[in-house]
C-alpha cells in the first residue's frame, strides 16, 4: 500500500499487515501514520488525497468558527483511534480559500471524506465523536 509522509511528502510502500508498526519514511525518517490530523493546504493536498492508499477524512474548518473548535478534540482523539484504518487530515478554509471553493465548502465544518483520490460521501457539522465513529464505520 501506498503512504503519503506528511512531512516531506514523499511516497512509501508499506505492507498493510504492517500499518500497526508505525512505519517510517524512507526518505525522511518521519512518522508515517501519525496518531494525529495532518494539516493539509493547496500545495500538498491533490499528492496527499489522490496517492494515499488509505481512506482520507478531511475537516474543512476555520479558526474563527466556534463548532470547529468544540469539534477538534473529537476529530483528533478519533484520529488517534483509526490509525491504520483511515487518514485524518485538516484545511483551514481561511487560508485555504481557494481549496475550500474547488471543494465546494459552503459551510463549516464539513468533513469529507476520500478513497483512492475521489470524494465519496460529506458531511457537513460538528458530530459527536459516537455518531462520527458511527459514520465511518459505514463508508470504511
Amino acid at each position: 500500500m501506498e503512504l503519503v509522509c506528511p512531512h516531506c511528502g514523499a511516497v512509501n510502500r508499506v505492507p498493510e499487515q504492517r500499518l500497526g508498526d508505525q512505519p517510517r519514511c524512507g526518505k525522511c525518517g518521519g512518522q508515517v501514520l501519525p496518531p494525529a490530523p495532518i494539516e493539509l493546504a493547496a500545495g500538498n493536498f491533490d499528492r496527499f488525497i489522490g496517492r494515499d492508499g488509505l481512506p482520507v477524512l478531511v475537516d474543512f474548518w476555520a479558526p474563527w468558527c466556534g463548532p470547529c473548535k468544540q469539534f477538534a478534540p473529537v476529530f483528533a482523539q478519533l484520529a488517534g483511534q483509526y490509525v491504520g484504518g483511515a487518514r485524518f487530515a485538516k484545511v483551514d478554509t481561511e487560508a485555504e480559500q481557494a481549496l475550500a471553493a474547488r471543494h465546494g465548502i459552503r459551510s463549516i465544518p464539513t468533513l469529507a471524506l476520500f478513497k483512492g483520490g475521489r470524494e465519496v460521501d460529506r458531511v457537513a457539522g460538528a458530530l459527536p465523536a459516537a455518531q462520527l465513529a458511527a459514520w465511518l464505520r459505514q463508508h470504511l
